[in-house]
């Protein structure tokens, strides 16, 4: 799946670098600012206990 990703990008590898890091920078903004607070009200963390 990478290689193909590689082979797909325009220009010489350091063009394909930024492209890829602007890519990983997108995804993880949209991870943070959408999907995770929507997971959030889903998954509760202070619901927890710890049993001995």
């Amino acid at each position: 799946m990478y290689a193909a990703l590689w082979r797909v990008l325009p220009g010489p590898a350091w063009v394909r670098i930024l492209i890829l890091l602007v890519l990983l920078a997108a995804v993880l903004y949209g991870l943070f600012w959408y999907v995770f607070p929507w997971v959030a009200q889903f998954v509760n963390p202070q619901d927890a206990t710890v049993g001995g």
